[in-house]
């Protein structure tokens, strides 16, 4: 069985609905940041990069939302979850999904975790304050440009499209307009509405504190 690491609020969602659409044996466990357990040696132990996801598997752990999404992709064929008999078709689900981990996920991360960057606290204000601007334009850039629609490869849904959901779900936070981003707010609204999406959502409160 796989076992995913999952922290509430986090991108392990994305790898969580993918697991869940793929049909998977799996189980969930929660990895509580408000007690820092990410920095505990028996997590650490797990991944030692102190972040989530990581999925257990059989031949090792994984880490990194697009490692896992793929492996989720490719170790069950028949949810046809990615491209998989394309090359070139794959390697765009990956370059977009690299997009948002490198990228889009970073620019969202100097909103809470600047001291990643900087110690000076004026520093790291200014990047909290940079992060309407720099979150906003990425993902005008994938409202643009990247998004192909209805889902983000085209008219197959692909496991862009539950990173891209995970990732969007951030928007009001960071002080992004989602009214300027019509496409990408339809797509939030219809990924809500999928069973698999709805599920994992709602494992991931009943596991919460005061859930």
């Amino acid at each position: 069985m796989l076992k995913l690491y999952y922290a509430p609020n986090t991108c392990a969602l994305a790898s969580h609905v993918a697991l869940e659409q793929a049909g998977a044996d799996y189980e969930i466990v929660r990895v509580d940041f408000a007690a820092n357990e990410q920095r505990g040696a028996e997590y650490l132990g797990i991944n030692p990069k102190g972040r989530v996801p990581a999925l257990v598997t059989d031949r090792g752990i994984l880490t990194e939302t697009p490692a896992i999404l793929a492996f989720v992709a490719q170790s069950f064929p028949d949810a046809r979850l990615a491209p998989l008999e394309d090359a070139f078709a794959f390697a765009h689900v990956q370059s977009f999904n690299s997009y948002l981990c490198s990228t889009v996920h970073v620019a969202h991360a100097h909103r809470m975790r600047g001291y990643r960057w900087a110690d000076d606290a004026a520093a790291i204000e200014a990047m909290r304050r940079k992060v309407p601007q720099s979150v906003g334009e990425c993902f005008d850039l994938i409202e643009r440009e990247l998004f192909a629609g209805p889902w983000v490869m085209g008219g197959v849904y692909s496991i862009c499209d539950p990173y891209l959901f995970t990732l969007a779900q951030w928007l009001e936070a960071d002080g992004v307009d989602v009214a300027g981003l019509p496409r990408v707010a339809d797509h939030r609204r219809r990924m809500a509405e999928l069973p698999a999406v709805r599920k994992a959502l709602a494992e991931e409160a009943r596991a919460s504190p005061g859930g």
